[in-house]
């Protein structure tokens, strides 16, 4: 029974976490509320499997933390000011000095 709450609790989580990735008045601010999304997501899934006596979904749950986490940082890298190449490097079309 504990499991159950725990499970509508995560669900109610995720429910907030879309309505910030909604409303979010920056980008980083939906950037955050998908990641929670995704935190509470493999969090559902370790659940789950506790209800189901099913172990190999924390495997399942691993996996999808380390995508989350990925891709989380992909998505930030490529909204940073200075695009994926960091705010202090010349661009492609800059010369070098020494050659």
């Amino acid at each position: 029974m504990m499991f159950v709450v725990a499970a509508a609790a995560v669900l109610v989580g995720m429910a907030l976490a879309l309505v910030r990735a909604a409303l979010g008045p920056t980008v980083y601010d939906r950037i955050l509320a998908v990641n929670m999304m995704g935190t509470k997501t493999v969090l559902l899934i370790g659940v789950m499997g506790f209800l189901t006596g099913r172990p190999d979904f924390l495997d399942l749950a691993l996996v999808y933390a380390l995508i989350n986490f990925v891709g989380t940082i992909a998505i930030l890298k490529f909204h940073s000011p200075g695009g994926l190449a960091g705010p202090d490097s010349p661009g492609p079309s800059a010369k070098r000095e020494d050659g």
